[in-house]
């Protein structure tokens, strides 16, 4: 195993001729994806890992100033596809992984077939003109929070996002895979995920993307699906779910499981 790979728990699931990548977003680890794999495996490579900074990696590897911004992730997932020897892949990409993924994608568009983003915002703070579901006030009280109590904060912001009660199982999970996160690391990678702003590099992503979201995500409102496919450089299509919170692939899979197979396997129409 290649330096990059240990670094990210890279595990290789599957044989098909196609590869498929699964990139977690804030908070989680690639267990997210537990309930999608399965029906993956028999028919494509799959490629798993975690993002620098979640609680599976080690924090020692954590650089403070290369994941200031998106873009150290986006050479992360370009170092783990060239040692993996990935000459082309369909990227899922949940939260803020489906905007690094897109940043990827700008400087080796021959390397992604697709992007499937779940829940993915080109900026959180709203805008002129822009909606994207946070005031400057709403998240400089988010990021107090993490600051004062981390502990006290994760159990309020959890079922919130997840749109579930503290007895929900999707709630617990979400609350164990936060806890893991070193407490600054968690507040670092909150600096960076409400303070980028995508919106000026949309034009650039020419692969086919397909747009995929909650009905009701108190993360992501639904408005930002629309202006992505408004915005982005190529083909592009949006699938809105019937399900609530920003991680549905967790707490909704019978409903979200088939969407994902779906749009992974077909192309969108001319």
């Amino acid at each position: 195993m290649g330096i990059v790979e240990e670094a990210h728990n890279v595990r290789v699931l599957g044989s098909g001729k196609e590869t498929v990548v699964l990139a977690h977003g804030f908070g989680t680890d690639q267990s997210v994806w537990k309930h999608l794999v399965p029906h993956l495996v028999d028919d494509y490579r799959v490629i798993l890992f975690d993002n620098m900074g979640a609680g599976t990696t080690n924090p020692d590897y954590f650089d403070f100033e290369r994941y200031s911004t998106i873009a150290g992730f986006a050479c992360d997932i370009l170092a783990i596809l060239e040692e993996l020897q990935v000459d082309s892949c369909i990227f899922v990409g949940h939260s803020l992984s489906a905007m690094v993924g897109a940043m990827a994608s700008i400087t080796r568009p021959e390397l992604f077939s697709k992007l499937v983003m779940i829940s993915a915002s080109p900026r959180f703070l709203n805008d002129v003109d822009y909606y994207g579901g946070f005031d400057q006030e709403d998240i400089d009280q988010l990021l107090e929070g993490i600051q004062s109590n981390y502990t006290a904060w994760c159990s309020g912001f959890v079922p919130l996002v997840v749109a579930g009660d503290m007895d929900s199982v999707v709630v617990q999970e979400f609350c164990r895979t936060l806890f893991n996160m070193r407490p600054d690391i968690a507040l670092s990678l909150a600096h960076t995920i409400f303070s980028f702003d995508m919106r000026n590099l949309l034009r650039h992503v020419t692969v086919p993307c397909h747009i995929i979201q909650s009905l009701k995500d108190l993360a992501v409102p639904v408005a930002v699906s629309e202006y992505l496919h408004r915005n982005l450089g190529g083909k592009s299509i949006v699938e809105v779910m019937s399900t609530e919170g920003h991680l549905p692939q967790l707490s909704s899979p019978d409903v979200v499981v088939p969407v994902l197979i779906r749009h992974i396997r077909n192309n969108i129409a001319d």
